[in-house]
C-alpha cells in the first residue's frame, strides 16, 4: 500500500514538473528568463520530491518498527506457550516414569 502511494506521488510530481516545464517553454519570455524559470521549477520539484521521499521513509520506518515490535511480542508469546507445554510434557513423563518404577518394584518383589 505504501509502495502504491509512493508510486502515485512520484508520478504526480513528475507530471507536474513536465507540465510546468512545457508551460514555461511556450510562454512568451526571453531565453534568460525562461531558463531561470525552468531552473527554479526544477529546484522546487527536487525539493518537493526530497521532502516527499523523506516523509515516505519516515512512514516506512514507523511501519517497520511497529511490525518488528508486533513480531517480537508474538514470538515471545509463542516461546512462552511452548515452554509451558514442554513443562507439562516433562511432568507427564516424570509421572509415567514413576508409575513404571512402582510397577517394576512390584514385579521385583514377586520374583
Amino acid at each position: 500500500m505504501a509502495n502504491d502511494s509512493g508510486s502515485v506521488l512520484l508520478a504526480l510530481l513528475t507530471g507536474a514538473a513536465i507540465g510546468a516545464g512545457i508551460g514555461i517553454l511556450y510562454a512568451p519570455d526571453k531565453g534568460v528568463k525562461t531558463r531561470e524559470k525552468i531552473k527554479n521549477k526544477a529546484l522546487d520539484a527536487r525539493d518537493d520530491i526530497t521532502e516527499k521521499m523523506s516523509h515516505v521513509k519516515d512512514e516506512f520506518t514507523k511501519t517497520a518498527n511497529a511490525k518488528k515490535a508486533d513480531f517480537e511480542r508474538k514470538l515471545e508469546d509463542t516461546i512462552s506457550s511452548m515452554s509451558y507445554k514442554a513443562d507439562d510434557i516433562i511432568v507427564t513423563l516424570e509421572n509415567k516414569l514413576e508409575e513404571l518404577r512402582k510397577k517394576n518394584a512390584q514385579l521385583q518383589k514377586q520374583k
